[in-house]
């Protein structure tokens, strides 16, 4: 099936603010720079079936910055993973929806992920068994600017050049900012894209990574690079808080923010009002 892909950012940004909203706060920033990246990924480019969250050799996305939660969970619910009724519960008792991701409670999720640079990791490994399993899996995970400057990440990127992990096509969402200040004034990571090459990487960069063609023409490109005996990271140049303006001038402050059920109502309805 072929999906219109500006038509699910839309949706896959409303309900992320949705769930927020109704929650009444939450890591919104990050989650609305990162719509088109997870809507590209799991409404074309991942081999997935909703209806067996656990296929094996399947396609998997890890997202290691896992405060990214709700934004995942409006994708998988648009997808097909559960009723989009339960983004209502996100980080309510008994939820199967907590605030970090979590693969025990939550259908599709393939890690649980919280602690910045654990996740990232975990990709590794789930990358290099599927190599020695031979399942033709390719192994997608997505990182924050912030969490670059853990040590463990760059340990996990030696590791993926050394074993030549090239079923694994990573993401970083360079949105510039963090919980604190801009990621320049906390611990610079630039040049990013000549860090990762020097690592041993395929290196793609996309000046907007809030367009969904150039978000999908890079997904394209990465796998083109699947069998190179190369890692591939994606460095993606986003807006935190990207479609609702309001968000975006809060700057660091929208890292973890609050959002009121009529704000949110009023972004989702700007945002559907859109062309």
């Amino acid at each position: 099936m072929e999906y219109d892909l500006k038509q699910i950012c839309k949706d896959v940004r409303c309900d992320t603010l949705l769930a927020i909203g109704h929650l009444g706060v939450g890591h919104i920033g990050g989650c609305l720079s990162v719509v088109e990246l997870l809507s590209a990924l799991y409404f074309k480019h991942m081999r997935i079936d909703p209806k067996n969250p656990k296929l094996a050799g399947r396609d998997r996305f890890i997202c290691s910055k896992g405060h990214a939660g709700p934004v995942v969970y409006a994708a998988l619910a648009n997808r097909g993973y559960f009723d989009r009724e339960e983004l209502l519960t996100l980080n309510q008792g008994g939820t199967n929806l907590p605030s970090h991701c979590d693969m025990i409670r939550t259908p599709g999720i393939d890690m649980t992920t919280g602690s910045l640079g654990q996740g990232f990791g975990c990709a590794m490994g789930v990358a290099l068994a599927s190599k020695l399993e031979g399942d033709g899996a390719v192994i997608y995970t997505l990182i924050g600017d912030g969490e670059s400057q853990e040590g463990e990440i760059w340990e996990a990127a030696m590791f993926a050049a050394a074993k030549k992990l090239d079923n694994l096509i990573a993401f970083t969402d360079y949105n510039k900012l963090q919980i604190d200040n801009t990621v320049e004034a906390i611990c610079d990571l630039a040049p990013l894209a000549d860090k990762w090459a020097a690592f041993g990487w395929n290196v793609i960069e996309v000046a907007d990574g809030n367009d969904i063609d150039a978000v999908d023409d890079a997904i394209t490109l990465a796998k083109q690079g699947l069998g190179s005996g190369k890692p591939t990271m994606v460095i993606l140049h986003t807006l935190k808080g990207c479609g609702v303006p309001w968000i975006v001038d809060l700057g660091p402050g929208n890292h973890n923010c609050s959002v009121s059920e009529e704000q949110a109502r009023e972004a989702i309805r700007a945002i559907r009002e859109e062309e």
